[in-house]
């Protein structure tokens, strides 16, 4: 049986999401998040049915330009911004809202969108993004503790059982390699 995924403040961290309740989406406008092969494949695949459900002036850069921006985080490519905001932003995360539809709110969500705020540490732990924590870099009001009684646990279940996949996957993944490298 598999280790269980490693979260390092879970049970202590404190975090409710108020979009639509006092934030408009900063983190959709503050955020470059960085995309797989496999997330651009499958927006790649998908483009037809999400461009006409964003703003025109982020329609208008993603024909021009395309939805990457360029710009490398740990050598993979950035989404790009259009108007300070994410490009598939339009009243809320356009990927969110279609992947809903369909039944998998995190279907064509990058995979740091989707498990937002929670992050692996460089020993790939998994943790709750907090102020204070792990030299937080953003300063969003839902990253602070003190501003919600809401335990992430409770309010992150969708996310933790996405952080947990992902663990599953890597350690299938890591099987694999090493199951073919013992056969050649």
């Amino acid at each position: 049986m598999d280790d269980p995924a490693v979260f390092l403040n879970l049970g202590e961290a404190r975090f409710e999401c108020t979009y639509g309740r006092g934030c408009d989406g900063i983190c959709c406008r503050e955020g470059r998040p960085l995309m797989y092969p496999e997330e651009v494949e499958r927006l790649d695949a998908n483009l037809p049915k999400i461009l006409p459900l964003l703003r025109p002036e982020a329609r208008a850069r993603i024909e021009k330009a395309g939805y990457l921006s360029g710009r490398l985080r740990y050598g993979l490519p950035t989404l790009r911004r259009a108007g300070d905001w994410c490009v598939f932003f339009n009243q809320g995360c356009v990927l969110h809202k279609l992947g809903a539809e369909e039944g998998d709110k995190f279907r064509y969500k990058p995979a740091v969108c989707s498990l937002f705020p929670i992050q692996q540490d460089a020993q790939d732990r998994w943790y709750v993004r907090q102020k204070g924590l792990e030299k937080e870099r953003w300063d969003l009001f839902c990253l602070d503790p003190a501003g919600t009684t809401v335990r992430a646990a409770e309010s992150l279940q969708d996310e933790v059982a996405l952080a947990e996949r992902f663990d599953r996957e890597e350690k299938e993944r890591q099987r694999s390699l090493g199951g073919a490298e013992g056969t050649a």
